[in-house]
């Protein structure tokens, strides 16, 4: 699945529930999901990681969606040779 379809799915089940949520309460799912990653991620379990890796990418979708942002629009900057992503 391509990034943009996934973020799509997450648009066509969840859109209209997280916009009612907004941005402030969405943020705060997105936190807890980054931290049952960080758990997974100090545990031994891989299915555990796969898991939680895919909740953190759903609900950063969720977020993109909700504040009108396409997340390849987002990346594209990391295409480009001279870019520095890291500092």
């Amino acid at each position: 699945m391509e990034l943009k379809e996934f973020q799509q799915l997450i648009s066509d089940k969840y859109e209209q529930r997280d916009r009612q949520r907004g941005t402030s309460a969405t943020f705060m799912w997105f936190i807890e999901e980054i931290g049952e990653l960080a758990t997974a991620l100090s545990g031994d379990d891989h299915d555990n990681k796969i898991e939680e890796f895919g909740d953190v990418l759903a609900w950063l979708c969720t977020l993109a969606n909700i504040n009108d942002i396409d997340l390849i629009e987002a990346i594209q900057r990391y295409r480009d040779k001279d870019h520095k992503t890291f500092k």
